[in-house]
């Protein structure tokens, strides 16, 4: 009996599987789907509406003290359209859908989720301020895990899941560096057969390797110190001096003010660890080396959104994390919540496209196939329309390799 041709819905279905099972990052973040796009269709710069948990204070005493909702919401936009094209000849639509998705479908599929797996992972980093590891060294013991635990613990972070990815060279230094250590009989089975950290380690619901960790390049910058007290709650900005001439600041340096520690959001306790300031906005110093960067919202103890113990004053120490115009791997490590990946719907296309939309596990898909008569061929394309971002950055730390 002759094959039966492949339909649109077949590969739409049959791509999305692949996509989620080739996303690495992206897998283990919080995915959420816009369902409001569900009918019209969604375009690049369409904005999805992100709630983010509330935060309140706890107060003494019998009498009750009520406190209004301050429910914070957030903002995501559908920025990123990726596609990647397919073709194949009218005798390949009769194959089975396991030999066409083997041959065609799945080299493609896994370089559309690769190059999304790593504008995420590269997007993410400049928003993350919590650091561990020594920069230029790749990381290779428990130990570095065992801080970023320790960075998600005193950020209260909750217990799972929690994930770590890491690029190849901190996979295999780790495997090496922590074979057989402390690990059960199946884990380390599983570590010699793949390579692969595996599962359930040191706390971790997966330690995880991919490809499309990226590298991130410090400014000129030299250390400095603060030049002005910061003395308004919520405030952005940091006046900075002594960063050399002309030093540059980049979006996504981290750095440590002298006295400034961090507190546990919920007891507003400090950690007894200098809070990890990341720059949002950076720039050139001026030819004295001063600068003012813009940083999240600072609050000190007695605030409900409260991030430092004290806030920075003046004359306090400046250290940024790795030395100056050098480039590092960050690996990342995060708690489901800190990182959301975003997508819509996009727009069918019509005027003779068969065009179809499927969602799975909160990532959209179109897949749209049209006729090139000329060539004796079909044309179809894989698009996703997505917004990432890092809704709570307290819950995830770079390692830094």
């Amino acid at each position: 009996m002759a094959n039966s041709l492949l339909t649109i819905d077949m590969i739409t279905r049959e791509a999305l599987r692949i996509l989620s099972n080739k996303l690495v990052v992206t897998r283990v973040c919080n995915k959420q789907y816009d369902s409001s796009f569900a009918k019209s269709g969604a375009k690049i710069g369409s904005t999805l509406r992100i709630r983010k948990p509330d935060r309140m204070l706890v107060t003494d005493g019998a009498t009750l003290v009520v406190q209004d909702e301050s429910q914070q919401y957030t903002t995501l936009t559908a920025s990123t359209q990726k596609h990647i094209g397919v073709a194949f000849s009218s005798a390949e639509r009769t194959m089975s859908l396991d030999d066409y998705s083997k041959i065609i479908l799945e080299p493609r599929v896994s370089q559309l989720a690769a190059s999304i797996d790593y504008a995420v992972a590269a997007g993410v980093i400049q928003y993350i301020g919590q650091s561990v590891g020594t920069p230029g060294t790749t990381p290779a013991t428990s130990a570095v895990l065992l801080s970023a635990q320790q960075k998600l613990n005193e950020a209260a972070a909750p217990m799972n899941p929690r994930y770590c990815v890491v690029n190849p060279a901190a996979n295999a230094g780790l495997v090496e560096g922590m074979k057989g250590f402390f690990n059960p009989t199946g884990t380390i089975s599983s570590q010699f057969k793949n390579g692969m950290m595996g599962e359930g380690v040191l706390g971790f619901d997966e330690v995880a390797m991919s490809q499309s960790i990226g590298s991130f390049t410090t400014g000129s910058r030299t250390n400095g110190t603060t030049s002005a007290a910061v003395t308004t709650e919520g405030a952005t900005t940091i006046a900075l001096t002594g960063l050399g001439a002309a030093g540059t600041v980049l979006a996504g340096e981290v750095f440590t003010v002298s006295s400034c520690y961090a507190v546990n959001p919920q007891t507003r306790v400090s950690t007894g660890s200098l809070y990890q300031f990341v720059v949002l906005t950076g720039g050139t110093a001026s030819g004295g080396g001063a600068l003012t960067v813009t940083v999240a919202p600072i609050y000190s103890a007695s605030q409900a959104l409260a991030t430092v113990d004290a806030l920075p004053g003046s004359g306090a120490t400046v250290t940024f994390v790795g030395s100056a115009s050098t480039a590092y791997p960050q690996n990342l490590v995060f708690q489901e919540d800190a990182i959301t990946f975003a997508t819509a719907d996009l727009e069918l296309l019509g005027a003779g496209v068969d065009s179809k939309r499927i969602v799975h596990d909160g990532i959209s898909i179109r897949v749209s196939q049209g006729a090139d008569i000329v060539n004796d061929r079909n044309i179809c394309r894989l698009d996703v329309l997505f917004g990432y971002g890092v809704i709570r950055p307290e819950l995830a730390v770079r390692l830094w390799g």
